[in-house]
Parts: C-alpha cells; structure tokens; sequence
C-alpha cells in the first residue's frame, strides 16, 4: 500500500513541475534507480537571458560615460537543481548557479578593468540551496495530515507564497523583488540556514522554519533628532530567526514536495488559494541617537491569495492567473533599501542636478518599513491547435508602496505578455515597468522606465 502511494504521489509531483511546460517534456531530465520509479534523481537546468532599455535616475553614468538611457544585455539567472529521492522518506536537494551577469558587472569577486578577469567576467557559481528531508509521516499514515523535516541552507522562509516563488514559471518576467525582504542582507539569496518542517492537513497547507541570519554589520548614521533616525541592517550576533506560511487550497492541490510556488500554471490545473505568512528576528537593525545604539526587531507579515483556473470551453484552453497580497514590513525607523536588478550604472560625480535619492541606473526603495500592496493578472489567450506550440498570455502587474521615510506613497505598474513556444521550457517574455524616482523625501516622486525582453529555457 505505501508503494502504491508513493507511485500516486510521485505522479502527482512529476505532473506539477511539467504541467507548465512543452507536451513533449514529459517527466524532464529524470534518472529512476529502482524499477518501481520511487527512487530517482531529477535534474532541472535554466537560463533566463534579457535584453533591456532602462531610463536612467538623474545623475547617471555607464561605463565612466554620462547617460540618462542605456542598452543592456545580461544573464538574470543560470543555474542547475538536483534532488535524490533516495527513499520513500529521505530526500536531498543541491542548487547552485549564478545571478546578474552583465556586460559591465556581475562578474566574480575582485573582476575590473580589462582583460581576462575583467568587468563582468567569470561571475560567482554558488550554492542557493542545499538541504536533506526526512518524511516523518507520508500522506494517508495518518488520515489527513502529513509531516517533512529539513535542514540545510533552505527556501521555506515563510511570509508569503511569492517568498517562495519559483523562477521558472513566473507570470510576469520576474519577481517584485520585495517579496524577498532580506536578499542578500541577512539571507543567501532568499535563502537562511535552518531548520523547517512541512506538511498538509486536509486542504491546509503548512511550512514553519527555525533559522540562523547570516550576520550583518552596517554602522547606523548618528542623529541628534529621533524623528531623523534611519534603521540599518546590524544584527550582532544575529538572534534565531523564525518564519511561517500556512494556505487553504480551496480547489486543485498543489505539490508541497519543493518550496518552489508555482506563479502560473496555464490552466493545467484549477487552483484558488488563500495565505497568510510572517518572518521575525528579534534585534535585526539598529540606529543611533546621541551617540546611543538603539535594537530593533525586523517583524514582517503578509496576506496574499492565488487563483489560476481554466475558462470558457476547454477545446480554447483559455485560462486567469492572478496574484494579489499585503505586506507589512516593520525594520525599524525610516528604514529603506534601495535596489537595482542587473544595475548597470554608477553614481556621476560631475551631475550638478538633483540626484535620485535611490542612487544611480535603475535603483528605487524597494523594501522598507511600511506597508506594500501588490496585485498581478494574466490572461492566458484562447487557442484550438491540438498541440498549440505559440500561446500568448498578456499581463498587467500593480505595485503601491508606502514607507515611512517618505512623505507621499508611490504607485508602479507592469505590463506585458508571454509568448510560449513550449509552455514555460521556452518562452519569451516581454514587459514595460515603470519605477519610482524620489529626489526629496517630502514630495511626490517622479517616473521612469524599463522595457525587458527575456528569453528563457529550461529542461
């Protein structure tokens, strides 16, 4: 009986990481080590490739060139996932990879200048996941419920389902970004060490973590004024951190064997969820007043929902998948972070107006304390071709923030479409964004832009 499980949930679990993808893919890069196929290896390769126009912040330079736009080409992401189901109940997973290769940054520690390890060149190959899993109690042992325990250099960091998104099946070409509220200040990118346990229980679904933040030092700036102190990352020796999400599958369930969230399955399944997440770490920031350092807990909670459901008659194969969720970020005072994907600008010493507040190229406050609310839809377009090898799906993406370093909140949009050639295996994807652009902290704050089109694969 338990065999006969296992080969059902397998099933199931093989089904949702190609749903997404090419008919032809099947099961992907998968080795069995048994004939019963409930022992394997499964390998998964990407790459995700951009071609990019970005509108500068005032006060920009590439290159050591003045520029208020620029062409840009890079590798947003290049990696490789292993997992071994050595047995019904132990699992070990290894990702690694690199990130943000351009023709100018990006590239291995100590890279600059010209020549062979010059300015983008030979970037980092790291670990982002590295993990073993022990079932505790497989589903149907104990009626409803089910139970994994982990530990390693993990993604079960809780808050809310797009902190856990997966890279590969995005809706929009990418991430918000500040779903991932700690990137590579007190987590490997979006990653901690730690400990977690997983599971479901009927249609609840549930991921609780213990982890370990990697230490971080940033000396706050020394104010006289309260009211003017600014919360910096400096965790000391940094204090456990503790981090959750639990959701209701009210239709379709979805596979809980990899953290990877799903952001659009092309209505190859019927899913509506609802959740709710939080992430605490006692005494993650600091500040100074009057020369007197100052602790502060960095405490972050979200709601959020995810629907994504077939429509009409299904010979159209027309599916939704939409996103919306609330974010609220406590760092701090004014605390503010400032991000830039794949920046290829540096600060202009010689621009005598006014500068962006965020700094240089495509920067703007991404994360910070506040609160953060965010909505994505997608329409994926109808099509009666038996194996429909060019699927085009718009979609639009709203982002509003409000920090309290700021006087006035700002609002941004995405807006694009996916175009398919092999469900998510290969796709292109093209997107319009426009960003914040703050020069003063008490008004209203200006718009740019930035048209990307990425091409992306993967096997």
């Amino acid at each position: 009986m338990n065999k006969i499980l296992t080969f059902i949930g397998l099933t199931l679990i093989s089904g949702s990481l190609y749903a997404q993808g090419s008919p032809d893919y099947g099961g992907g890069l998968k080795l069995n080590l048994n004939q019963e196929g409930d022992k394997y290896i499964r390998f998964i390769l990407w790459d995700q490739f951009w071609v990019r126009n970005t509108q500068m912040n005032p006060g920009s330079m590439v290159g050591g060139e003045a520029t208020d736009n620029s062409w840009s080409l890079g590798n947003r992401r290049l990696r490789a996932l292993a997992y071994a189901q050595i047995s019904k109940r132990y699992m070990i997973l290894a990702h690694f990879g690199i990130n943000n290769q351009t023709f100018i940054n990006g590239g291995g520690s100590g890279t600059s200048g010209t020549g062979g390890y010059g300015n983008g060149k030979k970037p980092q190959m790291f670990f982002h996941d590295a993990w073993n899993e022990y079932a505790v109690i497989l589903p149907g042992e104990a009626g409803k419920f089910s139970l994994s325990l982990g530990a390693g250099l993990h993604y079960y960091m809780g808050l809310s389902r797009m902190t856990m998104a997966s890279t590969l099946n995005f809706l929009t070409v990418d991430s918000p970004i500040f779903s991932w509220p700690l990137i590579d200040n007190s987590d490997q990118f979006a990653r901690q060490l730690g400990m977690f346990a997983k599971g479901k229980y009927g249609k609840f679904e549930y991921r609780f973590s213990l982890n370990k933040p990697f230490a971080t030092d940033l000396i706050p700036t020394n104010v006289t004024d309260p009211s003017k102190a600014v919360a910096v990352d400096n965790n000391g020796n940094p204090n456990f951190s503790k981090a959750g999400y639990v959701e209701y599958e009210f239709l379709d369930s979805e596979s809980n064997l990899l953290p990877f969230k799903v952001g659009s399955y092309l209505g190859t399944k019927k899913v509506f969820n609802v959740g709710a997440g939080f992430y605490h770490q006692k005494d993650g920031t600091r500040t100074s007043i009057n020369s007197n350092i100052e602790k502060h807990d960095i405490t972050l909670v979200a709601v959020d929902a995810f629907a994504d459901i077939p429509l009409g008659n299904a010979k159209n194969k027309m599916a939704i998948s939409a996103y919306a969720g609330y974010f609220n970020y406590q760092f701090g005072p004014n605390y503010v972070r400032n991000i830039g994907i794949m920046n290829i600008a540096s600060p202009d010493p010689n621009f005598m107006g006014e500068k962006a507040i965020a700094g240089a190229g495509n920067q703007q406050p991404t994360i910070g304390t506040g609160n953060i609310m965010y909505a994505q839809a997608g329409l994926l377009l109808p099509s009666q071709a038996e194996k429909p090898k060019i699927r085009i799906q718009p979609f639009a993406a709203y982002t509003h923030k409000s920090f309290e370093a700021f006087d006035k909140s700002s609002s941004q949009f995405d807006i694009g479409a996916n175009w398919f050639i092999d469900g998510h295996n290969a796709k292109v994807t093209t997107q319009y964004s426009t960003r914040p652009v703050y020069t003063s902290p008490t008004e209203s704050p200006s718009s740019k832009g930035e048209f990307i089109i990425q091409f992306q694969i993967y096997l």
